[in-house]
């Protein structure tokens, strides 16, 4: 039986993520930041998913603004071990979004905590797991990332930073690990259907990303299709980009319909 583990799996795309991999028969091991929110989940996963095992762990990434919660990192890990199991398949899925953040008012723990979020606890995380996928032949890292590491937006100057600098890592795992049968790759959303988009309907309305060349925007099936891809399908494939934005990304500025 393949593992997964996907963090931050409690809300939106992470949910999705979820029930991809656990309706292709995946064992799933989730994280979330909120206690209560993950025996939520891990309840109703279970319930819909009676077939596969799916086990929720409620973790942070740090202990302050400048320090990754390493030893919860190991302490999840130990368990897993534990429990028999080996997490095959990497999904990393949770981030600061770093919002608001704006160059002259917010201090610099501010950009620490965002870049060491996105960037530090998710190596740390691909770090513990890959010295395990060592010792069972192989496995594969997918990182969620965004189409912000190549287009900046405004007030995000951290979130920005932070998944530029992922793609390095990304990059730089793939080829460090590569020896090693495991696969790093990125999947790179742009805008994405999430709750915040029910929430705030007249600036959804017109944001200029959502004028996409397709004429719309992803929904977080579409991000778990493209994890899914490359981990059960993209064998001969590491250090790639896969970007899902309906190819906002290709055109130099929006074209807004009149009406």
């Amino acid at each position: 039986m393949k593992t997964a583990l996907i963090t931050g799996a409690c809300i939106n795309t992470g949910v999705d993520i979820v029930k991809k991999f656990a309706s292709e028969g995946y064992d799933v091991i989730f994280t979330g930041r909120n206690m209560e929110k993950v025996h939520a989940k891990e309840k109703e996963y279970r319930e819909e998913f009676p077939n596969v095992n799916i086990w929720g762990y409620h973790i942070d990434s740090l202990l302050d603004e400048r320090t990754v919660d390493e030893e919860s990192v190991e302490k999840m890990f130990a368990e897993i071990d534990a429990k028999g199991m080996f997490v095959d398949t990497v999904i990393l899925n949770a981030a600061d979004q770093g919002l608001g953040m704006t160059i002259f008012e917010n201090p610099l723990t501010d950009l620490m905590r965002v870049i060491n979020t996105n960037v530090v606890w998710n190596f740390c995380i691909v770090e513990h797991a890959s010295k395990r996928m060592i010792k069972n032949g192989g496995g594969n890292v997918v990182f969620i990332n965004s189409n912000t590491a190549y287009r900046a937006i405004p007030d995000r100057i951290a979130y920005v930073a932070s998944k530029g600098g992922q793609l390095g890592l990304m990059r730089a795992l793939a080829l460090d690990l590569g020896k090693y049968n495991i696969r790093v790759n990125a999947v790179l959303p742009g805008m994405i259907k999430t709750d915040r988009w029910d929430k705030n309907p007249e600036f959804y309305a017109k944001v200029p990303s959502r004028f996409t060349p397709i004429g719309d925007v992803a929904v977080g099936e579409d991000i778990a299709d493209a994890a899914y891809y490359f981990a059960a399908h993209a064998r001969n494939t590491t250090g790639a980009e896969l970007v899902i934005d309906g190819g906002n990304t290709i055109q130099l500025y929006p074209i807004v319909p009149e009406k």
